[in-house]
């Protein structure tokens, strides 16, 4: 098994592009399946997850043309439905979550679907709920395999509905959305998700020939048509590696620029980071940030402890919190960051305390960081990424320390950060992947 061997303390310069986004590329892949035309995407992040969904379609019998690392010509016009009933399919698809993403494709076009048991991140109970719901109110009935936990779903009609869903999913908006753009009549989904990703998703599948209005907002209203067509789409740069970077920057009082940062599909994430009292400062598409000695938490009008919180778009997305935490470990002043949506994904703070961080877990759900303002400096230690998220928090902190850190099972963080150790050295990082 791999691991990074960091070497800390070090100042880092130079830039850095972001790759395309992980979110969106899993949504944008499944709905390859609602054509028999060529579908030609751009900027693909290349990364475990990503490139697991592509082996996953290919075994589907969909065409898969890479032209580049980035670029590939999709065409999926003899898919292999039975493969799905396979031991195979449920071994391959069970190692991501985002191979739930393709039962809203197949139900649209082939009637039948199967989602098996979620894979992916340990971050806590990920439910599917607003998936099966979703697809019900449309007409597909389920059946649910207790050995296997694999659903089966079933729609040899699918009709347009109203539905409120109980929570605005990203992934339970994508999924229903690619089953109604092609169900009988019209859909109206309230509660929806608006991320940039989704918005992304809905431009795709219009100019495939569907016909999706609200876009950008909480009210999605899908007209159902009988065929989809191919088409051209480029992936948005992945803002969660930006607002990454933008912590690596100031943690370790560094001055990056991240080149095309697509500024204008970040929302409120650039503030969020200027609250830490971080530097930052636009550049055309590109975000500049100085090397910083020192950068001082902001506090509320009423003097109050600052609460950094995620919350469905356009609030702060949960993915960002891990970094927002353990960039706030070398600020002055301190923080209450809360993650609201799932209850696991704080429990990598153990580690960080070991590195020498003044962090107070007060539940699954929050933590005070009181920040070392310089005054201490981190220790490097032995430690597992036990997500994506946290994988890159602790790589980044590593960065940020004294002496050198030992980072193991690091295919976690490979799943939504190509070229990672390639990257940062680039700009000057020490870090040595060892096999």
């Amino acid at each position: 098994m791999a691991f990074f061997e960091v070497t800390g303390g070090k100042k880092l310069k130079g830039e850095i592009l972001p790759q395309g986004a992980k979110n969106e590329a899993l949504q944008i892949i499944s709905a390859v399946l609602l054509t028999a035309e060529k579908v030609t995407i751009h900027n693909i992040p290349d990364i475990l997850d990503v490139n697991l969904l592509i082996e996953l379609l290919i075994l589907l019998n969909v065409k898969v043309e890479r032209i580049s690392k980035h670029t590939c010509i999709f065409q999926a016009d003899d898919v292999n439905v039975d493969y799905f009933t396979t031991k195979d399919f449920r071994n391959k698809s069970s190692r991501m979550r985002g191979s739930v993403m393709i039962a809203g494709p197949m139900l649209a076009r082939f009637q039948k679907a199967y989602i098996p048991k979620p894979g992916g991140d340990k971050i806590g109970r990920r439910r599917l709920d607003t998936h099966i719901i979703g697809f019900e109110k449309l007409g597909a009935k389920f059946e649910y395999d207790d050995l296997s936990g694999e659903f089966i779903l079933k729609a040899p009609e699918l009709n347009g509905c109203y539905m409120l869903l109980d929570e605005p999913s990203v992934t339970g908006t994508a999924n229903i959305l690619m089953a109604a753009v092609m169900a009988k009549g019209k859909t109206t989904i309230y509660n929806a998700a608006c991320e940039p990703y989704l918005q992304q998703l809905c431009k795709m599948l219009n100019r495939m020939g569907a016909k999706i209005s609200g876009v950008g907002s909480n009210l999605l209203e899908i007209e159902g048509v009988e065929k989809l067509i191919g088409t051209e789409h480029t992936m948005l740069p992945d803002m969660i590696e930006v607002g990454s970077f933008i912590g690596l920057a100031a943690m370790t009082q560094s001055e990056i620029t991240i080149k095309n940062a697509g500024i204008n599909h970040l929302g409120i994430i650039p503030e969020k980071f200027k609250l830490l009292g971080i530097q930052m400062e636009s550049r055309g598409d590109d975000i500049y940030i100085p090397e910083q000695e020192l950068y001082e938490v902001q506090r509320y009008f009423d003097g109050s402890t600052v609460t950094i919180s995620d919350h469905p778009w356009p609030g702060l997305t949960p993915d960002l919190l891990s970094i927002i935490l353990v960039t706030a470990i070398h600020a002055k002043g301190s923080i209450l960051v809360h993650q609201k949506m799932f209850e696991s994904r704080l429990f990598f703070v153990d580690k960080l305390i070991d590195m020498g961080a003044q962090i107070i877990l007060c539940d699954p759900h929050r933590a005070v960081v009181v920040g070392l303002e310089r005054k201490q400096k981190l220790r490097g230690v032995a430690m597992a990424s036990p997500d994506i998220r946290a994988g890159v928090s602790l790589l980044f902190t590593a960065l940020s320390a004294e002496g050198k850190s030992i980072i193991q099972n690091i295919d976690q963080i490979y799943r939504g950060y190509q070229y990672i150790d390639e990257r940062l050295q680039s700009l000057g990082a020490q870090i040595k992947k060892v096999d």
